[in-house]
């Protein structure tokens, strides 16, 4: 029989009957079984409007933000502002999201930095 390793832990009984109780009920319902599996439904958010290089410029202006100021606010380069004021680069998915955050709760970003 294998020894086990020093400082290894392993699951108790009790541990295994409730991951094995945790997995009946998750087959149950996904069989579409009565159970008392709680579900809870949330809404996905759309995704963030896109911003063209005027927006951008415009939103860092009205924050009173230098180019320097915005980029570290929302902890990217200052190469990538000047990229996204000028048009040769768009804004990802994620970049979307803070600049939406810092039109609408500019405060934020004074918070994080």
């Amino acid at each position: 029989m294998k020894q086990p390793r020093p400082g290894k832990r392993y699951m108790t009984d009790p541990e295994f009957g409730e991951l094995m109780d945790s997995l009946n009920e998750a087959l149950a319902h996904a069989k579409g079984e009565p159970n008392e599996c709680r579900e809870t439904r949330l809404e996905v958010p759309a995704p963030p409007k896109r911003r063209n290089r005027r927006d951008i410029a415009v939103l860092r202006r009205r924050l009173n933000y230098s180019q320097p100021m915005f980029a570290r606010a929302l902890n990217v380069s200052v190469k990538t502002v000047r990229a996204w004021e000028q048009g040769t680069r768009r804004p990802g998915e994620a970049a979307l999201k803070l600049l939406a955050i810092a039109d609408k709760h500019p405060e934020a970003l004074i918070d994080s930095v």
